[in-house]
């Protein structure tokens, strides 16, 4: 073995990866170099790479073991219960009091409509902080920093100190009727309202005084609990503001080199000169992280066993609040990704930036901890976006492609480890969407871990046929789709299908072959349904019907009944997408676009207040409730 390849086995960088057809592709021995550099190692000559050796003597690898490491689940789980809950995106939730877009006095409230009907969680998109700065950067799932929450979920309404009369009614309702979440006029809007109430505050968030003296304490105690990093992230957001009314960009890649530390003595200097506008920051995370916080306490009050199933996006953006704060735990030379697939010919490259794992290591979990604190404290679920990050992440350089990539491996018995510990003391079950490439004997590790696998009905089956409703795995969720899929009224149409083609995602051969794939799959989904017995007779003939000749009105009767089969897995959990309960046709999310499509901006088309008494809602979650009775 040379003695790259050597060095490389020792930092956990793998020499292959497996393409579209199965066969093994090598790493390029630049993209090791590279991946060695961006962990700390020199390599740029074969003395070097030999000094490396020998400083790397005796250094173990990770093993595929969970070691005991066990996640929380509660014992009616355990023991043979299942309960099922509703999927939402917190923007999309229109009602008559909220500021066009979803906040989370409306996550309340929809806790309270799901808990009457027998839900027992509500699921939510990442709620981390984006950027402010940069309305448009909207992706719950690019993060700036992934330990705080997005101020623009905030109720202003519920803030202490707010009137009515602080609107403009026509500004209001032109940001409630927009059937997308504009969200620089949102931000514009809430930005302006949060300032004038947090002026309302005497002093600064120092000073002993306020409007009651138990809001003081609480603030108080929130800013000495989030101590550095907090303040840290409070003064990225004010710099991102400043930097981006100057002409800047909003990440910090695009500041002035001064500004890129924020240690260093410039940074300093702006701090001082804008105390009150840091504090500012502070107090909106403080605001939404209360706020959250009464919602999971509104979701058990209503009677959920679960309460609010959180997401957590598997990395950070390059130039955010995160990387900015601590840059030595991120790979900023590095982004993740996906190697080439059936799917993807060109492989994926999502923009995120790893974190080290040689600085997790070194600072002993410390970080992964924090994280996973900020999430599970207002978490009775949190699903793991792309949980094989907990074993290998897939590097691609920076400028470079995917095809070029490689994956590296993370320490997983020390990351399981405190997944459990936090897992078991907030008492949070964890859920692993596990789609994609899943290495070898890294679902065992799941199991072990008592980590729930993601199971999308869409991709249960081999064969033309659909995976039978008793063959799903015990230990996971089971669902129709999720926020990257159609809704299930576009998939039975097949609205993804043309649309894909009109984005250049796909050619017109492509097109024509998946549509004639999707009318197989349709005559295949109702083989399965009427096989489980949940559509029989007339109701049975009508979807045949449908399912060759889908432009029409999809029966309700065939979309109970997808959903009475999901629900019917032994699986533990079953989820239940809001857009699918209110028949949506439009995607939430178009994977491969960025801005030819309105991505994570959609709302539903009911509100609220409606949602209850909406006929489909109706009929969906009674059949559901029914197979998932509560004891």
């Amino acid at each position: 073995m040379r003695p790259i390849d050597r060095l490389a086995d020792r930092y956990g960088i793998a020499r292959f990866y497996v393409g579209p057809d199965g066969a093994q592709v090598p790493v390029p021995d630049d993209t090791t170099h590279r991946i060695l550099a961006a962990l700390g190692v020199e390599t740029d000559s074969e003395a070097a790479i030999e000094r490396a050796l020998e400083r790397s003597a005796g250094r173990e690898q990770p093993k595929l073991d969970a070691q005991g490491h066990r996640a929380y689940l509660p014992d009616w789980l355990e023991t043979g219960g299942r309960c099922w809950g509703i999927v939402l995106q917190l923007y999309e939730l229109r009602s008559a009091r909220n500021l066009g877009i979803g906040d989370f006095a409306d996550l309340a409230t929809a806790c309270r409509i799901a808990a009457r009907d027998g839900a027992d969680f509500v699921g939510t998109n990442p709620l981390n902080a984006l950027f402010l700065a940069a309305p448009d950067r909207c992706s719950p799932f690019s993060p700036s920093n992934r330990r705080f929450l997005n101020p623009v979920y905030i109720a202003v309404d519920q803030v202490e100190g707010f009137d009515p009369s602080m609107l403009k009614a026509e500004e209001v309702e032109r940001l409630r009727a927009a059937p997308l979440v504009d969200y620089e006029g949102v931000i514009s809007l809430k930005y302006r309202l949060l300032k004038r109430l947090f002026d309302q505050w005497p002093g600064t968030i120092r000073d002993t005084r306020s409007p009651t003296q138990s809001a003081s304490s609480a603030f108080h105690q929130f800013v000495h609990e989030g101590g550095e990093a907090l303040y840290r992230h409070a003064l990225f957001e004010t710099l991102s503001i400043r930097m981006v009314e100057s002409g800047h960009g909003a990440g910090w890649h695009e500041w002035p080199e001064e500004y890129r530390d924020p240690a260093g003595a410039t940074v300093a200097r702006f701090a001082e000169r804008n105390a009150r506008e840091i504090d500012f920051h502070a107090w909106l995370q403080w605001l939404a992280h209360s706020q959250l916080a009464e919602a999971e306490a509104a979701a058990h009050e209503a009677g959920m066993r679960i309460g609010l199933y959180l997401d957590f996006a598997v990395g950070e953006a390059p130039d955010g609040s995160a990387t900015w704060s601590y840059p030595e735990l991120a790979l900023s030379d590095m982004s993740i990704g996906a190697p080439p697939d059936i799917f993807t010919a060109g492989g994926q490259n999502w923009g995120l930036a790893p974190l080290s794992p040689a600085a997790l290591e070194a600072a002993d979990f410390a970080p992964w901890r924090a994280t996973m604190e900020a999430l599970m404290s207002t978490a009775g679920a949190l699903r793991l976006d792309h949980v094989m990050a907990l074993w290998q992440l897939f590097y691609v350089p920076r400028d470079g492609v995917p095809v070029d990539g490689a994956h590296v491996r993370y320490p997983i018995a020390g990351l399981l480890e405190v997944l459990a510990d936090v897992s078991n003391r907030h008492r949070t079950v964890v859920v692993g969407e596990d789609l994609g490439y899943v290495p070898e004997g890294f679902g065992a590790v799941m199991e072990v871990a008592r980590i729930l696998s993601y199971r999308i009905l869409y991709f249960e089956g081999s064969d033309g046929r659909f995976r039978p409703a008793e063959h799903y795995p015990r230990l996971a969720l089971a669902c129709l789709s999720t926020h990257d899929l159609p809704t299930f009224a576009g998939w039975w149409r097949g609205d993804d299908v043309p649309l894909r083609l009109e984005q250049a995602l796909i050619d017109e051969t492509a097109a024509a072959g998946q549509a004639d794939a999707r009318t197989r799959e349709r005559e295949a989904l109702v083989d399965a349904l009427t096989e489980a017995g949940v559509l029989t007779g007339r109701d049975a003939d009508a979807a045949r019907a449908a399912a060759r000749a889908p432009t029409g009105e999809i029966p309700e009767t065939l979309t109970v009944a997808v959903h009475r089969f999901v629900a019917r897995t032994p699986s533990m959990l079953a989820a239940v997408r809001l857009a699918d309960l209110t028949g949506e046709r439009e995607p939430t999310n178009l994977p491969g676009t960025l801005d030819s499509y309105p991505n994570w901006r959609p709302k539903s088309s009911v509100p609220l207040e409606e949602l209850a008494t909406h006929p489909l809602y109706r009929a969906v979650v009674s059949a559901v409730a029914e197979e998932r009775p509560k004891p």
